[in-house]
């Protein structure tokens, strides 16, 4: 059996061209920090680094692109349940103007997220070390997730802390529909969900989504 080691793939100058050189730059500067990083920081799965340049970073540059489109530039935007910092630090990387704040429990992921932000100099993010439930009653404007809880629980736990009229991005997969459905009735009531946008990710045939909720009581 072979024990050469694995070589992660680095895909994004190809597939986004019309990403200008220096967040080129900056995006694969990330990348590097997430490599040395995932080592000691369960960040992204042995199996999935080597094509977390279509899985991670693809997937979010996707996402922010169709996000963009619908945030108010001069409100915070929020990323709940960061992490390993997609799509948030994407985000901040592709939008310098916009203000974004990371949200985690997960401390050294936090510490992850900050050194990252220092590393690459994103004077644009912010890293809060809480929990999304214990955020105050209408602090939220504007947020965008990926991987955090299923539409139902996501909106249950996020319909005092977002303020009426504010909107909520969530990155889904080929399951988006049926979490709809399984929205509870009182919960329509709340918010109204609809399709934003959908694209493939590039190195695969995999349909990605994003469904945006918006409080409107």
């Amino acid at each position: 059996m072979s024990d050469a080691k694995v070589v992660p793939n680095w895909r994004i100058k190809t597939w986004f061209p019309e990403i200008d050189e220096p967040k080129q730059i900056l995006l694969k500067a990330y990348f590097a920090e997430l490599l040395k990083f995932n080592k000691v920081v369960n960040l992204v799965s042995a199996k999935g680094i080597q094509n977390a340049d279509s899985t991670h970073f693809a997937d979010s540059i996707h996402a922010c692109k169709i996000v963009s489109k619908n945030v108010n530039k001069n409100e915070i935007l929020h990323d709940l349940g960061s992490g390993n910092g997609f799509p948030g630090l994407v985000y901040g990387i592709l939008f310098p103007e916009q203000k974004i704040i990371l949200i985690d429990t997960d401390e050294r992921k936090c510490e992850f997220l900050k050194h990252v932000i220092d590393t690459l100099k994103l004077l644009n993010i912010a890293v809060h070390n809480r929990k999304v439930d214990l955020m105050d009653e209408g602090s939220i404007h504007q947020a965008i997730c990926r991987g955090f809880a299923p539409l139902p629980k996501s909106l249950l736990m996020l319909r005092k802390i977002v303020k009426s009229k504010g909107i909520i991005f969530h990155l889904k997969g080929m399951e988006w529909s049926v979490e709809v459905s399984q929205i509870p009735t009182q919960l329509c009531s709340v918010w109204q969900p609809s399709l934003e946008g959908e694209y493939t990710l590039e190195g695969s045939e995999i349909k990605m989504y994003i469904v945006k909720t918006e409080r409107i009581a």
